[in-house]
């Protein structure tokens, strides 16, 4: 060991900061590959979100990302591995809002803590959600939809992709600000949820752009309402539902890269400033809008302010809703 870093070393004892730290920032970041821990199934939104930023960070900088799909209770499970990783920045996670904000209000019993569990690298994107119906239904408005939920409370059913899903809690948070009670149906997924769509087994759902954009388009589903506070590019024609008469009214679903607690800050700086670079080149936002979401990016701190704000609003509307997991 050379006088420098005998110096540095020691100096780090004296300030009571452990040695795997100093090793940390010292060493030569990253040295191995990353492997980057996705809480849900191959082929979903989370998953092609993850899959595209890691290989466009991989073509900057040479640096090796394995995905690894770790589904299961509403992304509990997978969140679940990152917390317990060791904090040196080669397990990383990408949270969202389900099981960031929404999941800690909705389980008994969580892995995690939300807020203290995780080291928040960077906000990624966020994707609106769509409340559609059959295109040949009786319903032309969202106006329409919410006369017949009040002219017969509990028959205008909503399907949902899952029990605690921000389709799920757009719904409800629409019936609290309309007054009106819908028939919440919870399905295994949204693809079974678009199957009774068509076939008017179901009355109306929220759901995310990539899965009824081509239905809406050729006519199969309608469109009555986004649920982002300003229209999307993909569907222009498509009032909000804030504009639409529900003030306030306003739900997506985030995405964020996650570590775990006490990684040196250095190597989230690093991680934040690559996830930056790719959210700003053409080639991805070009690829985000064609799943309608909206690149984010910015700070760690950024994250963690924003991350601690919809901890709190979700957490406040779950429980004011009695919504429970079973």
């Amino acid at each position: 060991m050379n006088r420098r870093e005998f110096c540095t070393t020691t100096g780090a004892v004296a300030l009571g900061i452990p040695l795997s730290r100093v090793a940390y920032a010292q060493a030569k970041w990253p040295e191995k590959p990353i492997t980057l821990i996705v809480p849900f199934t191959p082929g979903g939104g989370t998953d092609f979100l993850s899959r595209l930023i890691a290989d466009r960070i991989s073509k900057e900088t040479k640096w090796i990302f394995v995905v690894e799909n770790k589904p299961g209770a509403g992304g509990n499970i997978g969140l679940g591995a990152v917390a317990k990783a060791p904090p040196d920045g080669y397990t990383i996670g990408m949270g969202q809002t389900a099981n960031l904000a929404n999941n800690p209000a909705l389980y008994r019993k969580m892995p995690y803590d939300s807020l203290k569990d995780f080291a928040p690298i960077a906000l990624v994107a966020s994707q609106p959600m769509v409340l559609v119906v059959r295109g040949e239904g009786p319903y032309k408005t969202l106006a329409d939809l919410i006369s017949a939920a009040k002219a017969k409370p509990e028959t205008v059913k909503m399907g949902s992709a899952g029990a605690g899903t921000i389709a799920h809690l757009s719904a409800e948070l629409l019936g609290r600000l309309a007054d009106v009670k819908f028939l919440i149906v919870h399905y295994k997924g949204a693809g079974p949820v678009v199957t009774d769509l068509l076939s008017g087994t179901t009355d109306f759902s929220f759901s995310t752009v990539p899965p009824i954009l081509s239905m809406v388009r050729a006519g199969k589903l309608r469109a009555l309402a986004v649920s982002s506070t300003k229209r999307l590019s993909l569907l222009p024609d498509v009032p909000t539902v804030d504009e639409s008469g529900y003030k306030g009214f306003e739900t997506d679903s985030w995405y964020g890269l996650v570590a775990t607690a006490k990684t040196p800050p250095t190597i989230i700086t690093q991680i934040n400033a690559e996830v930056d670079k790719a959210l700003k080149r053409p080639d991805v936002i070009e690829k985000l809008a064609a799943e309608g979401s909206v690149p984010l990016g910015g700070s760690p701190e950024k994250f963690a302010t924003y991350l601690k704000a919809e901890h709190a609003k979700w957490g406040a509307f779950i429980r004011e809703a009695g919504i429970k997991m079973d």
